[in-house]
């Protein structure tokens, strides 16, 4: 009888691990099985990354901030503006329809032509790239709604084609390839390599979508590959960047100085970081650590342990997208969210590849945490847009209107103002 029992126990024992993880299992698919998964993924990815961004900013910009204006807060502060009109403008386009997103990457596409033109003759150069407009206290970057214009045209080029829910990917060729062409060239006449990277992210998962042959991938990249060369040849900064990246200690105090910055400061985070604030390199030894590095001093402040939240808080914006791509069936909205994700999830995995020393120093911006309104209100934007394609979702909207009124609506009622709302509802 002892040794049954004993062997019950063993057998229960193995058995409990096993039946727990089968349960856990099950409870993670029922929860990925739910229709308002895929909103409730984006939007509270969209709103930590955005509230660790805001918080980031004021600690990595203080110290540099407090020399060139006299208050530590005041990049803070205009960051701060900047996700106050962006959070309106994410509830926005999650309330528009999807018909609007494909009529507005025409004009957006061509106004971001032209202010890119604008930037060649009028905009301000800076660490070797003429990026900016400064029009009174206002900078504007116009390469940044440009991802957004060309995710938007792009998409709707494409799904315009299709026939039967498939696409003719030989049908890309024209218009869109000149188009995109267009774009790199004149982000890279203001010697920007980063954001042309980007741009044929987003224009590769375009094609990645609708199919296109392999002999195309491998004939556009070769042409990309052909132009970075040229890029970074005639650029002698470039080329210091290239050595940098492969021994930035051999100029530790030269061209490899703020890559070596940057790794001081993530080995200095340890496994749970200095503590929030604490930062040594923000001390004016860390260049641009509110921007491009800004994953750096969140880093230093910390710890691995922060980093590897903000990796996921990416990755899984990143799978919400592309499940929004994989279950709506409109050809739009599959194209468009998944240049999207290609565009923030890319740039993400650009800009933490070059603080860790992966990748080579481009220069661009880690997507909702860096400084920068430019950067800021078109990924905001494009985030509203993908809750509005992820209310697409089957059984989404049935699910959002049993829910009840939201918060604003809710609002408008306590003052009077939902009359309207309470007359359909009744109805």
């Amino acid at each position: 009888m002892s040794t049954a029992t004993e062997g019950g126990g063993r057998k229960n024992a193995v058995e409990g691990p096993a039946v727990w993880a089968r349960d856990q299992m099950g409870a993670l698919r029922e929860l990925l099985g739910k229709p308002l998964t895929t909103y409730y993924l984006i939007l509270g990815c969209s709103a930590l990354l955005l509230a660790l961004g805001l918080m980031m900013v004021l600690s990595a910009s203080s110290i540099e901030a407090l020399n060139k204006t006299g208050s530590p807060f005041s990049w803070f502060i205009k960051q701060s503006l900047s996700a106050a009109i962006g959070v309106p403008l994410m509830w926005v386009c999650s309330r528009l329809p999807h018909k609007f997103f494909r009529w507005a990457g025409y004009p957006l596409m061509a106004l971001s032509i032209i202010a890119l033109v604008m930037v060649l003759f009028i905009g301000a150069s800076e660490l070797g790239a003429q990026r900016w407009i400064y029009i009174g206290p206002f900078t504007i970057q116009p390469s940044e709604p440009a991802k957004l214009g060309l995710a938007l045209w792009g998409a709707d080029m494409l799904s315009r084609r299709a026939r039967a829910g498939r696409i003719e990917w030989r049908n890309l060729l024209i218009p869109l390839m000149p188009g995109v062409a267009i774009l790199a060239v004149m982000v890279m006449l203001g010697r920007d390599l980063g954001t042309t990277l980007v741009l044929m992210m987003i224009f590769l998962a375009l094609l990645w979508v609708v199919g296109a042959p392999l002999k195309l991938f491998g004939g556009i990249l070769s042409v990309a590959v052909l132009a970075a060369l040229i890029m970074i040849k005639v650029e002698p900064y470039r080329m210091a960047r290239i050595s940098a990246f492969l021994d930035p200690w051999a100029d530790a105090q030269g061209a490899g100085y703020q890559a070596v910055q940057g790794q001081i400061a993530m080995g200095s985070g340890g496994w749970f970081g200095l503590g929030l604030g604490s930062s040594r390199q923000k001390w004016s030894w860390l260049p641009h650590g509110e921007n491009d590095f800004i994953f750096a001093i969140l880093g230093e402040e910390l710890g691995l342990m922060g980093t590897l939240v903000v990796v996921a808080l990416f990755g899984l914006l990143g799978y919400a997208g592309l499940r929004v791509a994989a279950r709506v069936k409109d050809p739009f909205v599959r194209l468009a969210a998944a240049a999207v994700v290609a565009w923030i999830a890319g740039q993400a995995i650009v800009n933490m590849g070059a603080v860790i020393g992966v990748l080579p120093i481009t220069g661009i911006p880690l997507p909702l945490v860096s400084y920068g309104g430019s950067a800021l209100l078109p990924t905001l934007a494009a985030l509203g847009m993908l809750l509005s394609f992820a209310k697409q979702e089957p059984g989404a909207r049935e699910a959002l209107a049993a829910r009840g009124p939201g918060p604003a609506a809710r609002a408008l009622s306590w003052l009077g103002l939902g009359g309207a709302n309470r007359g359909r509802a009744r109805r």
